[in-house]
């Protein structure tokens, strides 16, 4: 039997407090995305040692960018915009490493949410940081009383969007106020809500499986169709050609 590929993911990371020790955490959807895709879901914790992440990273098959909270602006030379909840400084720190170092090495990669934020900027692009004052006329993209907030999605021809979702209608999830303002060199948009906000990007590197989406496959609120997101990246991991079997 074929070696099933070992898919790393990052975790969040929270800071100890006067009443916790500090720990890690994952949401569950993303491994469980992962083994239902073929995968073997490998946690990567916030290492320190460099050469310790360059072994484990040889190890890997392909990298998960989990989505969490917002990437702090000031690490690209931005004003902190009061909307801002930026994830924990260890986390923010060593996933730019990680994700520097997936990118140098053209690993296979899937970046969902704060993940794709990230794959985004440390190609070179950059963020919107509150979508409701950069695009005033953007429809809403986060409901605090609604988990399940979900809009319309339109898809690129010749894309991977294309390949799991065809030309139907298509609806996803949403559930953020950072989006892409300019898009990294070397990746092209794949997805867009109806009112123009990105939310899937894809390499146009030769050779490079390298996907982000702003909405998030993993989680309850995913249709049944977002695993074959994870099954296309699970497969390429596996250095399958050809991903998933299209529906006639």
């Amino acid at each position: 039997m074929a070696r099933k590929p070992l898919i790393g993911l990052n975790t969040d990371y929270v800071s100890a407090a006067q009443d916790r020790p500090a720990y890690s955490l994952v949401v569950a959807g993303y491994y469980d995305s992962i083994i239902a895709a073929g995968g073997v879901p490998v946690i990567i914790p916030p290492l320190a040692d460099e050469d310790d992440l360059e072994m484990l990273l040889d190890r890997l098959d392909g990298v998960l960018l989990v989505g969490g909270r917002d990437l702090d602006p000031r690490n690209d030379g931005f004003m902190l915009h009061p909307t801002v909840r930026p994830m924990d400084a260890r986390r923010e720190k060593f996933d730019r490493r990680l994700c520097k170092m997936i990118c140098d090495r053209h690993m296979p990669v899937f970046a969902i949410g704060a993940g794709m934020q990230l794959l985004n900027v440390v190609m070179g692009g950059n963020l919107f940081l509150h979508i409701p004052e950069d695009l005033p006329s953007a429809i809403p993209h986060k409901d605090p009383h609604d988990a399940g907030h979900r809009h319309g999605l339109c898809v690129e021809s010749n894309s991977l969007m294309e390949r799991v979702y065809g030309d139907g209608e298509v609806r996803v999830n949403s559930r953020h106020h950072m989006s892409i303002d300019d898009v990294a060199r070397g990746f092209a948009v794949t997805a867009r809500c109806p009112d123009g906000v990105i939310e899937a990007i894809e390499s146009k590197i030769d050779g490079w499986f390298a996907v982000g989406t702003q909405f998030h496959p993993e989680s309850d609120s995913a249709s049944a169709l977002d695993i074959r997101i994870f099954e296309e990246f699970v497969a390429a991991a596996s250095g399958l050609e050809v991903a998933v079997e299209m529906a006639a």
